[in-house]
């Protein structure tokens, strides 16, 4: 095998100019490894002219990207431009049916279009890759995909967003506000100018449904995943955690049950014991269990110029080498039925915290309501304050059904002691 693998890169931001260095840097290293070299062929973006860093005078240039999936001379399209539509699924579906591999990081294109892709890479003979879309530098697409394709799994669990994880764990080190550290975090470009995809958790549970495709060989659903983000997590909440013996974090979580497959974006409390208590700052960590290998654990990098790009070359160098797979482990004929799983129907414990005034009967009120919708109480906490200040109430109840837990909240907020909407923080025994 000596012909070249001609890539055409369709995106130069911070990633695309990335992987152009990457494989610029290291082409003799990629030679020897691939058999034959890896090559840039041809480039598109928005401006021609703009300093990026590397080189580009050399490569052909095509003001329209649809251009390459065109260019015999082409081998695989490499997609950074990003968003769930537009010139980013047309120039998926037109690159795979010319029966070119595509390479991409875009979640939110896979986590809408993914079933939809792979069977147009599958009709076309066509390489459908996205290492980059997932935890970025963290190879957790190819662990679940072939390193543990011997095993049944059961639950796949992680940190999948470094924006949330920084803000969470800024907050516990320091005891300052969510909005406070939220604007730093845009100032030190950790953040976005506008956030929202990060903190309300909608990048994680794209990047959830397709780790559930691989994970149990159904369709990608993004749909079916519960989504909650961490703007109402207070600093209160994250004192109150380390007191209990937990740590706050913004966990994806995609697991079989008896009600079908839960897939589930929310923060939770997790034990300090466990491994992925530890994970802070911006860093990414995936925990795949199965029934042969038990609990594996993956950290690293989640996103960042550098981690991507070393994501997409080794989808690159997979292509290089002739090493060939389904995009999600199985044929897309072979998925079974999505079966999800109502999160009304989840059990597990939760924590609560309530505002509420200071008065003779107000725990009495609550317990009753608690008791009605049998919520039973493990642990209770209260802080005594100055008689005119609102007092936090905080429970910790055993393990019982969602939809209970949801109408005993909204009745206890609706009691006239209860000076704000309730806290609710569901609490992962991992």
């Amino acid at each position: 095998m000596s012909n070249s693998l001609n890539i055409g890169i369709a995106g130069l931001g911070t990633v695309g100019a990335s992987v152009v260095k990457l494989l610029q840097d290291h082409a003799d290293l990629l030679t020897a490894r691939c058999g034959r070299p890896v090559n840039v062929a041809a480039v598109s973006a928005r401006s021609r002219n703009k300093d990026r860093g590397v080189d580009i005078s050399q490569l052909r240039w095509h003001d329209d990207p649809m251009d390459m999936t065109r260019d015999a001379d082409i081998d695989v399209v490499v997609e950074l431009i990003g968003g769930e539509d537009g010139v980013a699924k047309a120039l998926a579906e037109n690159a795979l049916q010319a029966g070119k591999s595509f390479v991409t990081a875009n979640k939110a294109l896979l986590a809408h279009h993914g079933t939809a892709l792979a069977r147009i890479a599958e009709s076309n003979g066509s390489q459908l890759s996205y290492e980059a879309a997932v935890a970025g530098g963290i190879p957790i697409v190819k662990a679940i995909r072939e390193g543990l394709a011997g095993n049944s799994l059961s639950r796949v669990y992680g940190i999948l967003n470094g924006t949330c994880n920084y803000i969470l764990s800024v907050m516990r080190d320091t005891g300052r506000d969510f909005a406070d550290v939220l604007e730093e975090a845009q100032k030190m470009g950790y953040a976005e100018a506008d956030p929202a995809f990060d903190i309300d958790g909608v990048d994680a549970a794209h990047k959830l449904a397709i780790l559930t495709s691989l994970a149990f060989g159904c369709p990608v659903d993004f749909g079916n995943v519960h989504v909650e983000g961490v703007r109402d997590v207070s600093a209160l909440d994250i004192e109150y955690a380390e007191e209990l013996g937990y740590r706050i974090k913004l966990l994806a979580i995609t697991n079989k049950t008896e009600n079908g497959v839960e897939q589930r974006v929310h923060p939770c409390m997790v034990p300090e014991g466990t491994p992925i208590a530890h994970v802070d700052g911006v860093f990414n960590a995936v925990v795949a269990e199965g029934d042969f290998v038990g609990q594996t654990v993956y950290e690293g990098q989640g996103a960042g110029a550098g981690p991507t790009a070393s994501a997409v070359v080794a989808d690159l160098v997979d292509i290089a080498c002739g090493r060939r797979t389904h995009a999600f482990g199985i044929p897309v004929e072979d998925f079974g039925p999505p079966q999800p799983a109502a999160m009304s129907q989840h059990q597990g414990a939760y924590y609560l915290r309530f505002m509420v005034q200071d008065r003779p009967g107000v725990l009495a009120d609550i317990a009753s309501v608690l008791r009605d919708e049998e919520v039973s109480i493990e642990s209770l906490l209260q802080r005594a304050r100055s008689p005119e200040d609102p007092v936090p109430v905080v429970m910790i109840t055993h393990e019982t059904q969602e939809d209970r837990m949801s109408r005993a909240v909204s009745a206890i907020g609706a009691l006239n002691a209860v000076l704000s909407k309730p806290t609710l923080i569901r609490i992962e025994h991992l």
